[in-house]
């Protein structure tokens, strides 16, 4: 199993939640952007989970019955999403009492938190079948893996170590930036090493060292959606999906009209 492999060291700091080492400060580098392609985004998706593969967008999105944005009523869905066009493929609509959270794919699987629930579903990736439901005691917020081990946001500074097939916690860190806590992490993404959280209500994103725990980068998309294009004060920037087989990255946002492929440049 996986987990036989990780070194000692590495567990004893994944389960220290207060990082314990004294910080050290540092220049923490700022990265801007360079839009590549812009692609057609439904405006009513309450984006969070996105995950791109096999040239298709898997994405989540929030609402239930008891939640009322500005833009009214929302549903919660797991929708297959045509890249190009952003035409939906596929949905699934869940239960109207979930409130959909972010999304991951491991082993040919769709894994979905729910926000509230302390709980999650697995979908057959191919048909969306829901096939089982898996526990935590905390909000469910953001959701991505290594490829051994699932990492989950709950709305924190904390990410949690997940076993894939149990979704035991098997570790946590706090996020920290020059020793302060970066709280709200939001939407996660894993990417050469790195883990990419949104942090929500803001226009940027944090890289983070998943080992320690530190922001070893901050990605500022300020501007990178015109202001005239939506007027909705819940559309804040929450989406982020990275295509490894052809290095793309990909960023939106809650009842954005668009998605954006991105080069992440130095400011």
């Amino acid at each position: 199993m996986w987990l036989l492999n990780l070194t000692i060291p590495f567990l004893l700091a994944c389960t220290d939640p207060t990082n314990s080492v004294a910080p050290v400060t540092e220049d923490i580098p700022e990265y801007t952007f360079r839009v590549v392609n812009t692609y057609f985004h439904d405006a009513m998706a309450f984006t969070q989970g996105l995950v791109v593969e096999d040239s298709v967008f898997y994405e989540g999105t929030g609402g239930n019955q008891f939640y009322r944005g500005t833009g009214g009523n929302r549903e919660s869905t797991l929708r297959r999403v045509k890249v190009e066009t952003g035409e939906v493929l596929q949905i699934h609509r869940l239960s109207s009492i979930l409130f959909g959270e972010g999304i991951t794919i491991f082993n040919n699987r769709i894994y979905q938190l729910t926000w509230k629930s302390n709980s999650g579903i697995v979908y057959d990736k191919n048909t969306f079948e829901d096939l089982r439901s898996f526990a935590y005691p905390t909000e469910g917020w953001g959701l991505t893996h290594d490829g051994e081990q699932f990492i989950m946001s709950d709305g924190t500074s904390i990410l949690y170590y997940r076993d894939p097939i149990t979704f035991e916690e098997i570790g946590r860190r706090a996020v920290l930036a020059n020793g302060v806590a970066i709280d709200n992490l939001n939407e996660l993404e894993y990417v050469n090493g790195e883990v990419y959280a949104n942090v929500w209500q803001t226009d940027r994103i944090a890289r983070i060292n998943p080992v320690d725990g530190r922001v070893v980068g901050w990605i500022d998309l300020t501007g990178l959606l015109d202001p005239s294009e939506t007027q909705d004060p819940d559309a804040v920037l929450n989406g982020i999906a990275y295509d490894a087989a052809n290095d793309r990255l990909f960023v939106t946002g809650k009842l954005w009209p668009k998605i954006y492929e991105i080069e992440v440049v130095s400011k």
